[in-house]
């Protein structure tokens, strides 16, 4: 779920654009001379050396609008209301609002530009209930890995009393400490990248799930991201049985005899 949020908020803050509309009576070469004026600002998105500044003429903008709300407001006011405009992107860094503040006063100190406007408070309720979602789940992942750390080696506990006798034996013919660590921590080892691929298995199925069922949910996934966490799950099944075996082992390997029974 975090991997999803925070991919959803790169994807809303790589797509946010400020609306710069331009004064009624501006056109032609004037125009011109603004958009170059806009295109020099740093702060704006580039696709290679271009950046990405579309200009939206008032009568598009009028056939957009007859589009979406089915009325002709020119019909009852005799003249077209709307102005020309530019759309730019911005980059995400700068996608705070005290910077976007700044920027939309610098857009309109440029001559011939009526107005900036942008969608306010969106960036920082999308922090917000980033954050919350990543609290909430590293609080929730935290109890959970606690709670399977106690059971994984309270069980492997359970399994090196009933090899006590066994390790014992193996010390009393000579075998060194590691000769009888490795086959269990092999084991444990095993036992916990079988875990890990299963955890990561039952995820993938999940996710899968999830994207039949929430539309567009498939574009946010961050392949690189998901098979690092399933590394991770495999890695840390690992980690910890075998963590687990060694500290239940090496604890046999230096009791007295008197204690085993």
């Amino acid at each position: 779920m975090v991997l999803y949020a925070a991919r959803l908020s790169a994807s809303i803050r790589n797509n946010i654009e400020i609306q710069v509309y331009l004064d009624k009576y501006v056109a032609g070469p004037e125009v011109e001379k603004i958009v170059q004026a806009v295109e020099t600002r740093s702060y704006l998105q580039r696709e290679g050396n271009n950046p990405v500044v579309r200009f939206i003429s008032k009568e598009e903008a009028e056939k957009d609008f007859i589009k979406d709300t089915g009325e002709d407001h020119t019909a009852f006011l005799g003249e077209n209301p709307l102005r020309d405009a530019l759309l730019i992107r911005i980059k995400p860094e700068f996608y705070d609002s005290r910077q976007m503040k700044l920027i939309k006063l610098d857009l309109e100190k440029i001559p011939g530009v009526f107005e900036a406007s942008y969608v306010e408070n969106l960036a920082e309720e999308i922090n917000r209930n980033i954050v919350k979602i990543t609290l909430l789940m590293v609080g929730f992942a935290t109890v959970l890995l606690l709670t399977i750390s106690l059971l994984i080696n309270n069980t492997i506990k359970l399994a090196m009393f009933s090899q006590r006798f066994l390790i014992r034996s193996m010390q009393l013919v000579g075998a060194t400490p590691w000769f009888i660590q490795r086959p269990f921590l092999l084991r444990a080892a095993l036992h916990g990248l079988t875990g890990g691929i299963l955890a990561s298995v039952l995820l993938s199925g999940l996710l899968l799930y999830a994207e039949s069922q929430v539309e567009g949910l498939e574009a946010l996934r961050d392949l690189p991201s998901l098979l690092l966490l399933m590394g991770g799950l495999c890695l840390m099944g690992i980690f910890i049985g075998t963590f687990s075996a060694y500290r239940s082992i090496r604890k046999y390997l230096l009791v007295s005899l008197d204690e085993l029974y």
